[in-house]
């Protein structure tokens, strides 16, 4: 699964603009998910050469420091942010990202010789980037300094000319915000699908389309993960991915297939579960948005559980023992699937599972209804339980 699925607090399709500030933070790592994700890595300490001097050394250590995203407050594994936290956040991201820049600056400029140089220049520009797409308005000018030098450079590797043009498409995007998403999404496709014609066999384009796929409705994205599959030059993982998501959305309005042992060894199978309205919760316990869920998760199944509501978790952890410990402690009564393959989860898998938490409600004859949840869940319960078994 590519970084961009697995991106962001925010909702809707601003995810497909946040692949960038994946890319510069974490490496390529998952990032927050969309919503939860498994905690960043920092990044890559480049090894020490025998004439780097202890000043060098010094400046290199502060450059990797910079270079660490600010944790999110911890209040927020509990609890969902509000808006201004979340933006407030952002801008605290921003800032420290024009910072790690700096440092990236000050450790090329000083010590030019070092081996580490035209890896701290690289770093440069992709803090400036990520600057830029958490709203820091005050590096634009050396930013746009810098992708001017690096478009004419000959020798800019492949990878990066097609990073600059996908730069380019998601400042159009964005631009777009104030028309609304549709403006945005239409404004997204025709640039991707323009970098797509200029470097026809780079996965990238590909990989914006797809992203641009799981955040459109079902007629548009089915079109689009078509297109992928039959293409020659995407790569088979992307394909793999779109045909997870296309099972996905063909999911819906028929019986969901879902049968296994729960951790605590119960036998579960919506299909037997007939008569009753089910909510497929896809969760984690290391998925901050996630756990800031369960209080209105299980209010529902305290209110709603007696008329004939239940719940089938499916876990994205590794650690059994964490999803035990946690399931006992915050006294979660229904059955979880667990098979410690995090994001290779078998369920996930099968059914394009690309973010978390994702809530899904069958019906009282077996079928699958809703894919979106999490917002309203208890009236989209009640309403499903009113309906004639």
């Amino acid at each position: 699964m590519n970084t961009l699925e697995r991106v962001g607090n925010t909702p809707g399709f601003a995810r497909v603009l946040a692949l960038g500030v994946a890319l510069s933070w974490l490496g390529g790592a998952p990032a927050a998910a969309g919503d939860g994700a498994p905690p960043s890595s920092p990044p890559p300490a480049a090894p020490p050469t025998e004439a780097a001097s202890p000043e060098a050394q010094q400046a290199w250590q502060k450059l990797l420091k910079a270079m660490r995203p600010p944790a999110q407050p911890a209040a927020w594994q509990n609890t969902r942010p509000t808006p201004e936290e979340r933006e407030a956040y952002r801008q605290l991201m921003g800032k420290r990202a024009a910072e790690a820049a700096d440092a990236a600056r000050d450790f090329y400029t000083r010590f030019p010789k070092d081996p580490r140089a035209a890896e701290a220049k690289r770093k440069e520009f992709e803090m400036l980037e990520t600057a830029r797409q958490m709203g820091n308005t005050n590096i634009t000018e050396r930013l746009a300094k810098q992708e001017v030098q690096r478009a004419e450079d000959p020798s800019l590797p492949v990878a990066q000319r097609v990073r600059l043009r996908l730069d380019e498409v998601r400042r159009a995007t964005v631009a777009q915000r104030p028309q609304g998403e549709a403006a945005m999404k239409a404004t997204f496709e025709k640039g991707t699908r323009a970098v797509l014609k200029e470097f026809p066999t780079r996965p990238e384009p590909y990989e914006m389309l797809l992203s641009l796929a799981q955040n459109s409705e079902a007629p548009e994205a089915r079109r689009i993960v078509r297109e992928i599959q039959q293409s020659a030059s995407a790569p088979a993982e992307l394909k793999q991915e779109a045909g997870a998501l296309l099972r996905k959305l063909e999911a819906v309005g028929k019986p969901l297939r879902l049968s296994f042992t729960a951790v605590d060894g119960r036998e579960v199978d919506v299909a037997k579960l007939k008569g009753k309205v089910v909510l497929v919760d896809f969760w984690a316990t290391w998925c901050g948005p996630c756990v800031a869920e369960l209080p209105n998760v299980k209010a529902a199944y305290d209110r709603l559980h007696a008329q004939g509501f239940e719940i089938v978790g499916i876990s994205f952890d590794r650690q059994k023992e964490a999803l035990t410990e946690f399931v006992a402690a915050h006294d979660m009564a229904w059955p979880q699937y667990f098979d410690g393959r995090q994001w290779g989860n078998k369920f996930g898998q099968e059914y394009g599972i690309n973010s978390i938490p994702t809530m899904w409600l069958v019906d009282r004859q077996g079928i699958l209804r809703d894919q979106d949840a999490r917002a309203g869940l208890e009236q989209k319960v009640q309403k499903l339980l009113a309906e004639q078994p």
